[in-house]
């Protein structure tokens, strides 16, 4: 008797990105408790449950974290249990690579280590999104600079197999309204593409500036999605299991 396509089909890794990246090409990042992920907490906020987490997910989650603390829950497709409290929850889009005419800038620099203070000034000016002091090691990043000072930066983040993330697209309000940040990602994803992968990028749902430079620049809508936050309980759940 043949088996449905629906119950083989394996899940697409961009359904639970952060999940796929850190069991594959991330793996190297994961700090790991039972089936939960996450990166170092200089390099990212992310973390990932996996697809259909039970109790002992939640219990892993809450003993990798700490009693109190405050987790992300990118791309949550329900709530956290009882005993948890929600503390943010924002919908987003997922976009992919659909028609992007990717290519390279001539005036765009590699940025690495040596550039992470004036990255983070930029992205505190700008709040494109979570960038700490080592995201930097999580992909290529390329900026432009304007006498000297860096007025604009995009660079890669989660990497699911096959697919390389966009983010921390941001330019500086002097600077604004130059085209720099379509440029700016239309070079990162001209390296992704060259490596044979897809670009894709995430932002908020209400962010609809972002979003129809996206879909000009040739990303379409894959999936709406959930960012969404919550608080460890005050007690041991690891104790409780």
């Amino acid at each position: 008797m043949s088996v449905p396509a629906a119950a083989t089909a394996r899940p697409h890794p961009l359904d639970n990105p952060a999940y796929a990246s850190l069991t594959g090409p991330h793996a190297h990042f994961a700090e790991r408790r039972g089936r939960v992920v996450r990166y170092p907490l200089d390099v990212s906020p992310w973390l990932a449950l996996p697809d259909e987490p039970g109790p002992g997910d939640w219990a892993d989650l809450a003993a990798l974290a700490g009693p109190g603390e405050t987790v992300p829950l990118p791309g949550m497709r329900t709530a956290p249990p009882e005993g948890w409290e929600l503390t943010m929850s924002m919908d987003g889009v997922q976009l992919v690579d659909d028609r992007v005419a990717a290519a390279p800038d001539a005036e765009a620099v590699l940025l690495g280590a040596a550039d992470v203070p004036e990255m983070l000034d930029l992205v505190a000016r700008t709040q494109p999104g979570p960038f700490l002091p080592r995201t930097v090691e999580l992909g290529t990043y390329l900026g432009i600079r304007r006498q000297g000072a860096l007025v604009a930066m995009a660079g890669e983040r989660l990497h699911p197999p096959g697919w390389t993330e966009i983010s921390a697209v941001c330019t500086d309000p002097d600077h604004r309204g130059q085209g720099l940040a379509a440029r700016l990602v239309l070079a990162v994803a001209a390296g992704i593409k060259e490596r044979g992968e897809t670009p894709f990028l995430h932002t908020a749902a209400r962010n609809t500036n972002a979003i129809r430079l996206y879909e000009s620049l040739g990303f379409r809508l894959r999936r709406t999605t959930k960012f969404m936050a919550a608080r460890v309980p005050e007690f041991d759940h690891a104790a409780a299991r």
